[in-house]
């Protein structure tokens, strides 16, 4: 019989606020996180607005002379993992911590220093190139950070499978738990992308949306004028625990991780299958591991990234899975809220449901005002919904035509 797994801890650092509170109460209020970026002059740039974290002071979490030796993503995830710890409150003196792991992944990694660093290195030559550079761009250096901070000496490992990866890093510590490898595992994504190297790739694509006379209204998933998706940056940080262990000391369990897929569309590098089939095979890959029929699921965070293909793309692939139940889901996009936080997305997302199972409200799908023909689904617009849920499944599809999904449940004893 294999194990089960349970979220005791949530961390989050998001673009609508610090700490699963200030997150949670900015998405069921529906607040807008979009502003102009404010990280560096956009003022050249096709898309001039994004979804920048606000008041992060990495002196709340570090002391400076360590916040200098890191880039921005590591802090994020660092942060967000003391934070996850801390609302576990797991005591880590107490547990044994060679069975306890982390999983965090990027998606980019540390692309602000690679920026800077380059411009040391034209500017002042090969000598005065930081030697931290190595250390903080590399993607694996936020699960080192965590494992370093807290001794945590069991599974240490990055996924790094673009918009995904969050997704991925929380079901792959999930089977490491089941697997018997670990009893607690730290898991989740981190991003911080806001360098002129990286915005302009994404404008090269014409990925982003262009409305900067109005970012409030920029993202918006599944609405008939969508014109792109509105870049953020952030992490999300659970704590995964075997349920015996979680039970034992007496934990606070806000759900229950019930299943995990993951497939590839093996069509595109940056579109998706246009039949939708590499996302349709990963939710029922997901409801198999969990042992779910379609209609035992309530809600649905969407990937919904506000781009013309993949929300058209994401509702036919949820239509092929749950037939006629699809027309009595709630889905929403916490994306039109925060931006896609890129490879920290699907963690984010999955505190999101997390925190829907717990407090039995859904959060909003904001800036949905004209009705698209072929997104005709719930998408829960505009204002928070209360509603009886007792399974979320949670979806993230990243360029490479990887997907990934996961399902929590209340959970029952």
């Amino acid at each position: 019989m294999k194990r089960r797994v349970v979220i005791t801890g949530l961390g989050a650092i998001t673009p609508i606020g610090i700490g699963k509170t200030e997150f949670w109460q900015g998405l069921i209020a529906g607040k807008n996180g979009i502003d102009r970026v404010q990280s560096f002059d956009v003022s050249e740039f096709p898309t001039q607005i994004g979804a920048e974290v606000k008041n992060f002071d990495p002196a709340m979490f570090f002391d400076k002379k360590e916040s200098r030796r890191m880039d921005r993503f590591g802090q994020f995830a660092l942060a967000a993992a003391k934070l996850a710890v801390e609302d576990a409150e797991l005591d880590v003196k107490k547990i044994d911590k060679t069975r306890a792991g982390v999983s965090v992944g990027s998606g980019i990694g540390g692309i602000q220093t690679i920026q800077e660093q380059i411009e040391v290195l034209k500017t002042k030559g090969p000598r005065r190139v930081s030697p931290f550079l190595v250390p903080m761009l590399i993607a694996n250096i936020a699960s080192g950070y965590i494992s370093i901070e807290f001794g945590f000496q069991g599974p240490n490992a990055t996924i790094v499978t673009a918009c995904a990866t969050g997704t991925h890093s929380i079901g792959e510590a999930f089977n490491m738990i089941r697997a018997g490898m670990a009893d607690v595992m730290v898991a989740g994504g981190a991003e911080a992308a806001f360098v002129p190297i990286a915005f302009a790739g994404f404008c090269s694509m014409r990925a982003m949306s262009t409305r900067n006379d109005d970012p409030a209204r920029a993202s918006r998933p599944f609405d008939a004028q969508r014109d792109g998706f509105v870049m953020g940056e952030g992490a999300g940080v659970v704590i995964l625990e075997e349920l015996g262990h979680a039970l034992k000391r007496g934990a606070r369990i806000y759900a229950e991780v019930a299943g995990y897929g993951l497939s590839g569309d093996a069509y595109h590098i940056t579109a998706p299958d246009p039949e939708g089939k590499g996302a349709a095979l990963c939710m029922s890959m997901a409801l198999q591991d969990a042992q779910m029929t379609p209609e035992e699921v309530d809600y649905i965070n969407a990937h919904g990234t506000s781009t013309p293909l993949n929300d058209k793309i994401e509702t036919m692939a949820i239509k092929q899975v749950f037939g006629e139940h699809a027309y009595k889901l709630a889905i929403s996009s916490t994306k039109s809220m925060i931006g896609h936080l890129l490879g920290a997305a699907g963690s984010v997302e999955a505190i999101a449901c997390a925190l829907t199972l717990a407090h039995q409200v859904i959060p909003p799908t904001i800036n949905y005002e004209n009705p698209d023909p072929e997104c005709d689904l719930n998408y829960v617009p505009n204002k928070a919904q209360k509603r009886k849920i007792k399974v979320a499944l949670s979806n993230s599809f990243g360029f490479g035509g990887t997907n990934a999904t996961l399902i929590l449940k209340q959970f029952v004893e």
